[in-house]
Formats: structure tokens, C-alpha cells, sequence
């Protein structure tokens, strides 16, 4: 029996990790065996519940005098303000040359009557145009070099591999040994990457109640004083990703290589088909083997309906029909547990039976991660709505882009996802009666993203795919935004003392053609390959002549010397030119198929950003035209021969393009003082509102604030609260395409 210290590094993985907070958070002893350990347990609880007793009576009995003290000191802290309650409804993704046409054709009344009475303008995004950027900005009033995040991912140094930008999760350090156990006797960590108080946090200091649901890059958790907080995107699935499907068919053709998922081939005797879904690794075990729970499925072909037995549930499903959220328990040893649960859907009977099982989300009763602040938030959310999906990006997009299911599944699975939120919204706007309330509903991006082909007749993702019976997708989304804008307003309406806010973080336009800068690397000289060819995650690229590479969605990365591994590049003066020679060379790309400019200009990292976490960026960032994107390929660090190629997966439409080209919305039931609103100036002006100073280091600026106000003379001002880049200050980079509408 011996204790072994792990190394800093991951030894066993995130998801390991994630099973071994599940066993620390959530799992109890086994109930059959009761020895001296659980006999304590119970005079423990026994205790407790005793402490708590008076506990909870000191509370009752001081909590006058409690109450006068916080309301001097609220007054102490804060200005006189007649502002008592802040509400902010944030739709991921709706685009302002969307809601011009749709406001226009009158099918958005209620955003129609918020813009006449209140305030509509384009909202500035940020450098790149992301949503994990862009809230983290909309959170904390600053832009991506203060608060650090610049992307879906970010990089590894030391390996160029890519890693999760906002949450670093690492095993225990400390594992007792013992037979073919190794089991934890330290916590594993988890890391919230972000930098920058949000301010939310600010208010809650300031007393001012806060309820915060579903805001994207809020994990781990963070502590909302007098306030509560559920996050949102970057919540893993339980196997420890970002969210992954299991299809099982009985089609022997049926292809095992999918991306985002899992498919498994079972066999059908008679009437009964028996699987296994598997979860994360088990974390006290020395091989960390895949753990697995078995199922049956009895097939009523000619009646079209399936019966699902998984531990102790048991439900029938008619075909296209989605189960409730179902248990799934796994069994590490021991006695622990590790919960999920998932939604199940039969997608076909004959002549092969398919079965697909939605990524397996924490279960909100007993997450074995903290995903709320206080910790017991989610599960009283989930006891008082029912169960509900915890993952960041819980909408399935990689099943409907691997055509594992269809679009009317994916809508259906996203719609119900989406009224799980508006449950949780309205009853914080009834609970929650002053202070602040903001919810991100983010399905408004999900849906654009794979339903953009619809807009564009001339589509290369339409290839091969329905085009008339999800036409109106798109609208039907926007109306119901409209309608969810709508029944907020019953909270607001008349009162003057209620601050509403709409907005998106950006907008949305066409993907049609890819672009793969590390092709394009290879073929100009500025990468090299040690055998011709360069897979996912740069293999096979030869770092000692390599000067520069690209994966994720805008950003480009110079081998610098001392910096990155392999590193080519001096940190100087070679550092500088290589920046130019790209700067000059890329901005401007064309395709040489259409004819048109793929790239309307690659940004110097060092003019954009100024904060301290600025060395964490990319160096550069591009900015691709409407239409254009990063490449799937070039996303994850390949190189297939191909600079431009069509896109032909659903995933159709994007925002990780020029930021100038994709801003956001803004609507407010107040007039502003500027016509140049940006997702900076959230954070400073709802400070504002409270009568709380901003704090020094914010970049944004309050939109009631006349004289600061007056700064903003264009767009561009918005973009650069704190000075536009000399290089950009005498161009127009603002592209009418902004405010283009997409073709009917």
C-alpha cells in the first residue's frame, strides 16, 4: 500500500478528472454494509442537523438587525440611483440585418415596439467575433487581453496541442495504490481561466441581488455574494468532452467514423437487442478502463415502438420520439457512483434499427461537478422544473452535421432545451424582484448555425439535402425570440425604475467556403512537413522549419523561438517582419474559384491588444470575408492540400469571421446617449445604473454617461473603447456587407 504524487500535468485525462470530482461531490458509501465508517456518518448527520438547528434559528432571530446593516451599507457603497432592477435577455447570435428585414415585413412586434419606444443599434462585438470572447467581455467590461480568453481553444506550448480556453481540469496529485485500485486522496482542480471580475460579482459585493443563468464561459462556477449563477458554455459532458453522442445501429454498412460522436453496430436476436453505453474512464482503477452499462431494447417492428431497459428504467418510444431525461448511473467500485442522464430517440426500424442517445449531461441533482453557485442552485432548479440539460453546448450539432440524425430531431431535441430556459427565466424574473436577472439563451446560435442554408439558395451545403421543408426555420426562430421578448416585457412594462436590455453577442452570415491557412503555410514556405502530409493536431509537421500555423477559428501563431517548442522565429525583428510579410500577403486573399476576397484583412495582435494576458492571443487575426471561414481542417490543425473548398455541412452559417461584418443587437427600453453601443459597455453601464463607480481598468463605458459618450464619433470607436489602432484609424473597416440581408 503506498501513496504516489502524480506530476502537474494530466495523467489520466479531464474526463478521469471528471469522475473523480464525481466521487468526491456526490457519491455515498454502499447502503447494504453498515460498519463503524457509515455508524459515523450517521452521529455525523445527526450533528449537523442539530447545528443547524440553531444555526437556522440565530438566522430568524438576528435577521433584522442583519437587514439594517446591509442596507447602510449599501447605501455607504452606492450612489442614489432610481434604478431598482436590471433585466437583460441575451439571444446568442440574432443578427440586426435579420431583425431590420423581419421588423420591417412585421414579424417581430414586440422587438418592433421596444425599438420605437426604446433604443435599436448594431452592437460592436469583439476581436475575434466568438461567442466565449464575446461574453467574456459582455461579463466583465474589458476586451480578451484582460480577460484572457481569445477562443474556443487555446494552445499548449510546450506540445502545440490544442486546449479548452476557459477551464483547465487536472487529476488528483495523490492516489493511494492499492491491488488493481489507485484510488484519490486529494482533490482533482479545476481552474476557471478567465481573468477580470465579472460584474455581477461587483454588484453582489455592493449587495444588490443577482440572478445569473446560463451565461456562456461561467465554469467552474464562480461566487455571486447575495446572488446565484448556473453555468453555462464549457460545461463538460460526463465522458469529459464537449459533448458526445452514441449511435448504435444494426446496419453492418453503416460507417464507425464520425466525428463528435460514437457509433456502435449491435445485432438484433429475435426481438431483443442488448449494448452498452459508455462513459468516462474509471478513476480508481490503475488502467482507468472505460466504464460501461448495459441496456436492452425489445423492437416492436410492425408497431413502430421500442421498449429501453437501463438499470432501473424502463420507457417505450414510438419512432421519433424522444424519452425524458433518463438516469444513467455508472459504477466506478467501491461503492461510489457517477451520475448522468441522457434523452433517447429511436431513429429507425426497418429495414436497420438505429437508436441514437444524446451526450450524456451532468444530472443537475448530482453534478459531479460544481456547475451553480450555491452549490445546491441546479438541483433546486431541476426539483422545481424537472431535469434538465447541463452541458455548455447542449444542442447536438455534430449528429445533425454527421447526419446521425435529422433536422427535425435537432429540432426538437433544441426546442426542448430551449423551454427548459424559459422555466428557469421566468421564475428568476418572479423570484428574483429587484437587482439584476440576465439569461443567455444561446439555441437562437445553435439553430442559425445549422439551419443558415435555408437562406441561400446558391449554398453548398444544400447539396444533396432537403431545402423546402425547414425554409422557415430561421423566421420561426426569430419569431419566437420575438415572443420570448415579448412575456419579458409583462416585468418590465411601465415601470420606470426597470432597466430592459435584448442583445446578441454578434451576428450571423453564410459559410460557404473554407479556408486552410496552414495549406496555404505549406505551400508558401512558412510550414513544413516531415512526410508531406500534415494530420489533425499539426502531425506530422516539422517544427523546426515551421514559421508559423493556425487552428481555431481566427487567430495565427508564430513559431517564436523560446516561446513555443521548436520555436524558428527570433523574438525580435524576424518576429516583426514575419508579421508583416502575412499582414501584407493575406489581407486581401482571393478565391481563385469565385473570384471574390476571402480574406478582407489579417489584424497584428499587437495593435488590438493591450492588456496583460495579451501574450496569450494569437498573434494575428483574421478577418474572412462574408461567406468565408476557417476551414474544418484548418480548425484542428491540418493541412489537406486545399486553401479554399466549399462547405457542405449542415453546419452552414457563421460569425467567426471579420468582426467589423457580424455585429450584434442592442435594444433597451431607455434611450442611450450613443448610436455606438458594444458588448464592452455592458458591464460599466449596469454598474452605472447601480450607482457603483466602474473600476479603473474597464474598457467600456456607461451608455446613460453623456460626456463619455461623446467619444464614440463611428463604429470603430465602439470596437476600441480604449483608442482605435493608429493603422486602422484612417480607413473605413466598417464593410457595408454588416448589415447585408442573406437572399430570401
Amino acid at each position: 500500500m503506498r501513496v504516489h504524487h502524480r506530476p502537474s500535468s494530466i495523467s489520466v485525462g479531464a474526463a478521469a478528472a471528471l469522475a473523480l470530482l464525481g466521487l468526491a461531490a456526490g457519491s455515498s458509501p454502499a447502503a447494504a454494509y453498515v460498519g463503524p465508517g457509515a455508524g459515523f456518518a450517521v452521529v455525523g448527520s445527526l450533528g449537523v442537523i442539530f447545528v443547524t438547528f440553531f444555526l437556522a434559528l440565530a438566522a430568524i432571530v438576528t435577521w433584522p438587525f442583519r437587514a439594517v446593516i446591509r442596507a447602510v451599507r449599501r447605501l455607504r457603497s452606492r450612489r442614489k440611483t432610481s434604478t431598482k432592477r436590471v433585466i437583460i435577455l441575451g439571444l446568442d447570435g440574432l443578427d440586426p440585418g435579420l431583425i431590420r428585414r423581419w421588423m420591417r415585413e412585421g414579424h417581430l412586434p414586440n422587438l418592433a415596439r421596444l425599438a420605437e419606444r426604446g433604443t435599436f443599434h448594431n452592437l460592436a462585438t469583439t476581436f475575434p467575433s466568438m461567442s466565449p470572447v464575446a461574453w467574456s467581455s459582455f461579463a466583465t467590461g474589458v476586451d480578451a487581453s484582460k480577460h484572457n480568453i481569445f477562443d474556443f481553444l487555446n494552445r499548449d506550448l510546450r506540445s502545440h496541442m490544442p486546449v479548452l480556453s476557459s477551464t483547465d481540469i487536472r487529476s488528483p496529485e495523490k492516489v493511494l495504490r492499492l491491488g488493481k485500485y489507485e484510488i484519490p486522496i486529494s482533490k482533482p482542480a479545476i481552474r476557471f481561466l478567465r481573468k477580470s471580475k465579472s460584474f455581477w460579482q461587483i454588484l453582489g459585493e455592493h449587495y444588490v441581488p443577482c440572478h445569473v443563468l446560463r451565461v456562456p464561459i461561467t465554469f467552474p462556477p464562480e461566487k455571486v455574494p447575495n446572488g446565484a449563477l448556473l453555468s453555462a458554455m464549457c460545461v463538460p459532458d460526463l465522458r469529459g468532452t464537449q459533448g458526445s453522442f452514441t449511435f448504435y445501429t444494426t446496419d453492418p454498412q453503416r460507417s464507425a467514423a464520425f466525428e463528435g460522436g460514437t457509433v456502435i453496430h449491435v445485432e438484433q436476436q429475435g426481438n431483443t437487442i442488448r449494448g452498452e453505453i459508455p462513459g468516462p474512464p474509471n478513476p480508481i482503477t490503475r488502467k482507468h478502463e472505460v466504464m460501461k452499462i448495459p441496456f436492452t431494447v425489445e423492437v416492436d417492428a410492425p408497431a413502430e415502438q421500442a421498449t429501453v431497459t437501463i438499470g432501473a428504467a424502463r420507457f417505450t418510444l414510438k419512432k421519433e420520439e424522444f424519452s425524458e431525461w433518463t438516469p444513467i448511473e455508472f459504477r466506478p467500485g467501491l461503492g461510489q457512483k457517477v451520475r448522468g442522464i441522457a434523452r433517447f430517440r429511436v431513429m429507425e426500424f426497418a429495414p436497420h434499427f438505429s437508436l441514437y442517445i444524446s451526450p450524456i449531461n451532468f444530472d443537475p441533482e448530482s453534478p459531479p461537478m460544481p456547475i451553480s453557485y450555491p452549490g445546491f442552485f441546479a438541483s433546486y432548479l431541476a426539483r422545481l422544473n424537472g431535469s434538465f440539460a447541463t452541458l455548455g453546448l447542449a444542442e447536438d450539432t455534430w449528429a445533425l452535421n454527421e447526419q446521425v440524425i435529422d433536422e427535425d430531431t435537432f429540432l426538437d431535441y433544441a426546442w426542448k432545451i430551449h423551454e427548459e430556459r424559459e422555466k428557469m427565466w421566468f421564475n428568476s424574473l418572479k423570484k428574483n424582484r429587484s437587482g439584476l436577472n440576465v439569461i443567455v439563451f444561446d439555441g437562437t446560435d445553435r439553430l442559425q448555425h445549422m439551419f443558415f442554408r435555408y437562406l441561400s439558395d446558391d449554398h453548398p451545403a444544400n447539396r444533396g439535402k432537403d431545402t423546402e421543408r425547414h425554409k422557415h426555420a430561421l423566421l420561426d426562430l426569430y419569431r419566437r425570440a420575438d415572443d420570448l421578448v415579448g412575456r419579458t416585457l409583462e416585468y418590465v412594462k411601465n415601470d420606470e425604475n426597470t432597466a430592459f436590455f435584448v442583445l446578441s453577442d454578434h451576428g450571423f452570415k453564410p459559410f460557404k467556403r473554407g479556408i486552410n491557412l496552414n495549406s496555404w503555410f505549406l505551400q508558401n514556405g512558412y510550414m513544413a512537413s516531415k512526410n508531406g502530409d500534415i494530420g489533425r493536431y499539426f502531425d506530422g509537421v516539422d517544427w523546426s522549419r515551421t514559421k508559423a500555423y493556425t487552428f481555431g477559428l481566427a487567430g495565427i501563431y508564430i513559431n517564436v523561438k523560446g516561446r513555443e517548442t521548436d520555436g524558428t522565429v527570433d523574438p525580435q525583428e524576424e518576429y516583426r517582419a514575419v508579421k508583416a510579410e502575412l499582414v501584407e500577403t493575406l489581407s486581401g486573399l482571393k478565391d481563385p474559384e469565385t473570384g471574390r476576397v476571402g480574406i478582407l484583412r489579417v489584424y497584428d495582435g499587437a495593435e488590438i491588444f493591450r492588456g496583460p494576458y495579451r501574450r496569450n492571443g494569437p498573434d494575428l487575426i483574421v478577418g474572412y470575408n462574408v461567406g468565408y471561414r476557417a476551414s474544418w481542417d484548418g480548425a484542428v490543425g491540418a493541412a489537406d492540400g486545399h486553401v479554399f473548398a466549399d462547405n457542405i455541412k449542415s453546419w452552414s452559417g457563421d460569425h467567426c469571421i471579420d468582426p467589423f461584418t457580424v455585429p450584434g443587437i442592442f435594444f433597451s427600453n431607455r434611450k442611450i446617449k450613443t448610436d455606438y453601443p458594444g458588448i464592452m459597455d455592458f458591464a460599466p453601464t449596469v454598474l452605472d445604473l447601480f450607482g457603483i463607480d466602474k473600476p479603473a481598468h474597464m474598457d467600456g463605458i456607461s451608455l446613460f454617461d453623456e460626456q463619455a459618450c461623446e467619444t464614440r464619433n463611428s463604429p470603430r470607436d465602439a470596437y476600441f473603447p480604449r483608442g482605435v489602432p493608429s493603422s486602422l484609424a484612417a480607413e473605413d473597416v466598417s464593410p457595408a456587407e454588416a448589415d447585408a440581408e442573406p437572399a430570401s
